[in-house]
């Protein structure tokens, strides 16, 4: 059986949605600039597929499309919806094709435009609201279009966790963005992207002057509910951005950056949505015939500050190895984007460290949870 191993790994800078640099570029040319750039320098005879997240598009496949724009018209293009694991899963189905012989060499990733993409809107008590398609059936306990409730204050009340832990947290995630721009740890995996308000090189959502009494400060988003500890400060932002990997056969014999080594997702109530990660974590692992203990770093999605926070305490992890970088907090979660860029980040900072073995987590809408390992050889 051929290994998939990742031989480059590539992402846009992360912009703030509908004010920030990539508000007027959509996800088709996210698409395309990303395709293209992980197609360089690859003879376009050994692509055999294209695989891109998209999470706000339909009718169409951005893959297909990014695939001819990029000139590779032999190569076809699939979508992939898996909500916020969308991008994960879309380089999962891109290793376990080549595992299974099937493919020799994929493009895996996902675009996100949040800014561009289509927008519903429907009458709720008489009155005109934005409307997105539900991730689950609707419940008072797991309402499907509050994410606020049904993933951050459920998994808090569930995890006992506080309103100062994800502050604390939050905090934490925006000074390590803000620390590796400064030390130009992001330069090797952005590709910068010439927009219509300039060349775009570096994330733009991490917020500098963010503290611990700014974010305390923050009103709950749902003052009615007593007690009620998510807001806006220790949730993820909405924003933009594209990632994307190139996913290839060992038997290639092409200079690779990781391994694949396992992948696994998982369903729960949609009530415990956010603490997903934890058994696609564990399956995952399993899987890889590890444990939590083998692994050099995390990075688990903070679609709430809440996510990372609780699953380190029940997986008993060290907070120091998770999200070294930063994650949705401070860099964004481009929705259909973030799993992909998430390993994309992942990736960089174990060969910077040497190598080691890393665990890409997220939980996703309607109760879901996807986790990726991958072994990055020492030099």
């Amino acid at each position: 059986m051929p290994e998939a191993v990742l031989v480059s790994a590539l992402r846009t800078p992360v912009g703030t949605s509908f004010k920030g640099t990539l508000r007027d570029t959509n996800a088709f040319d996210l698409g395309h600039h990303i395709v293209s750039a992980a197609a360089e320098g690859l003879d376009p005879a050994l692509i055999d597929d294209v695989i891109l997240a998209e999470g706000l598009y339909g009718g169409g496949v951005i893959a297909r499309h990014a695939a001819l724009t990029a000139g590779l018209t032999a190569v076809p293009g699939l979508a992939h919806n898996r909500h916020c694991a969308a991008s994960l899963a879309s380089v999962q189905s891109a290793a376990a094709s080549i595992r299974a012989g099937m493919d020799r060499l994929v493009i895996a990733g996902g675009v996100n435009s949040s800014s561009t993409g289509p927008r519903s809107r429907i009458k709720v008590d008489g009155e005109l609201v934005d409307w997105n398609p539900p991730t689950h059936p609707d419940r008072p306990d797991a309402p499907n279009l509050d994410m606020s409730i049904t993933v951050g204050w459920n998994t808090a009340v569930r995890a006992g966790i506080t309103r100062a832990e994800m502050d604390a947290w939050a905090l934490r995630s925006h000074r390590n963005a803000v620390r590796s721009i400064d030390a130009g740890h992001f330069k090797e995996e952005i590709v910068p992207i010439e927009t219509a308000h300039g060349l775009f090189s570096v994330d733009e959502h991490p917020r500098r002057e963010t503290s611990a009494e700014k974010l305390a400060a923050l009103k709950p988003l749902h003052p009615e509910i007593e007690g009620f500890s998510i807001t806006a400060g220790n949730a993820a932002g909405v924003n933009d951005g594209a990632a994307a990997l190139v996913v290839a056969s060992d038997q290639l014999g092409l200079p690779s950056l990781a391994t694949v080594r396992a992948w696994a997702s998982v369903g729960v109530d949609p009530a415990e949505t956010g603490l997903a990660s934890v058994p696609a974590i564990n399956k995952a692992l399993a899987r890889a015939g590890l444990s939590a203990s083998d692994v050099d770093l995390f990075e688990i999605n903070e679609a709430f500050a809440v996510v990372p926070v609780a699953a380190c305490r029940l997986l008993d992890i060290d907070p120091e190895l998770v999200n070294v970088n930063g994650s949705g907090c401070s860099l964004g979660h481009p929705i259909a984007a973030t799993g992909a860029r998430m390993l994309v980040t992942l990736v960089h900072e174990l060969r910077r460290r040497g190598g080691g073995v890393g665990v890409a987590a997220m939980c996703a809408g309607g109760g879901m949870g996807s986790a990726t390992v991958v072994e990055v050889p020492a030099p």
